[in-house]
């Protein structure tokens, strides 16, 4: 028997994201404590941005898209889902959908956001720069697709406005 087996994928997939999550969590805290908040946003951000070069051609292949190019809406589309299947599980309270063409929203339920309670208990949630916002973006650069984004998430959403909530303005087929 192999454990993997007898644990379903929703599970799995919740298992795998919250040890990635923890782990990035950790590095984040010590870099927050060792360097200071502006340093360790700049480091979160340059990793984050480094990620993404890798894992995009990583999910595309899980998802069977391996050599398709991500230039239109629908395959667009596609990606986002399956990508936020596979690596955004639910506790980490975030909604995607697509409430119009070539329009990429994002929400997380209120004081809910995964990033803002981890902040907020490391005493860094006043100058925390998003990192959740930033890696979809991240995302979108590696795929090659314009985009504006309403509103720019410098700051922490929640601890700004109380919610978090969003489009990405795309520039496709």
């Amino acid at each position: 028997m192999h454990i993997p087996d007898t644990v379903d994928r929703k599970a799995l997939i919740e298992l795998l994201n919250k040890n990635w999550m923890t782990h990035d969590g950790m590095w984040f805290l010590h870099c927050f404590m060792e360097y200071g908040i502006e340093k360790a946003n700049q480091i979160n951000k340059s990793a984050i941005q480094s990620l993404a070069l890798m894992e995009i051609p990583r999910v595309k292949k899980a998802l069977g898209m391996k050599d398709v190019e991500v230039d239109t809406f629908e395959t667009f589309k596609q990606f986002v889902q399956g990508a936020f299947e596979l690596g955004i599980p639910d506790f980490m309270n975030a909604r995607m959908s697509f409430p119009e063409r070539n329009v990429l929203h994002w929400e997380f339920k209120d004081n809910e956001c995964f990033a803002y309670k981890g902040m907020k208990r490391i005493g860094a949630i006043d100058k925390y720069e998003c990192g959740v916002i930033y890696r979809v973006m991240c995302w979108i650069d590696t795929l090659g697709i314009s985009y504006s984004i309403n509103p720019e998430p410098k700051k922490c959403l929640m601890l700004v406005d109380g919610k978090c909530s969003g489009d990405f303005m795309l520039k496709l087929k």
